[in-house]
This record gives structure tokens, C-alpha cells and sequence, in this order.
């Protein structure tokens, strides 16, 4: 015989709502804010961190610009 697992009231909205988070959609303005969205919710791996770290540490600083140059701090 085969068990049938009813779920209780509560257990079926918790689910339902579950599952329509997974699904949602989400709406960008632009493609810039999609890119930023990603970026803040995917890690990047380690080692391609790692590596990325070494590659720009031998780049040289930036100059400061002619403004501060002629003004100063």
C-alpha cells in the first residue's frame, strides 16, 4: 500500500509560498542594474579572486589629476 502524506493548511501555504519565491520574476530598468544585482548575489570563486588580486597588484597607482596637482590635498 501506498502512504498519501497529506499536508495541513499552514504547510500548504508555506509551500505555495516557497515556491512562488523560486519563481518570481524580477524586472530591471536597465541592464547596468542587473549586472549590479548579480554581481552583489553571486561569490566569486576563490581562486579567480586570488588570481584577479595578483594580476592588478603589480598595476601602477593612479595619478592624482591636474586639479590636484595644482590645488593640493
Amino acid at each position: 500500500m501506498k502512504r498519501h502524506n497529506k499536508l495541513t493548511q499552514r504547510e500548504e501555504e508555506a509551500l505555495s509560498e516557497q515556491v512562488s519565491q523560486q519563481h518570481a520574476a524580477r524586472e530591471f530598468s536597465s541592464v547596468e542594474e542587473m549586472l549590479r544585482h548579480d554581481a552583489l548575489h553571486t561569490p566569486v570563486p576563490p581562486n579567480i579572486g586570488f588570481r584577479l588580486r595578483k594580476s592588478i597588484g603589480g598595476l601602477p597607482s593612479a595619478k592624482p589629476g591636474w586639479l590636484k596637482k595644482f590645488f593640493g590635498s
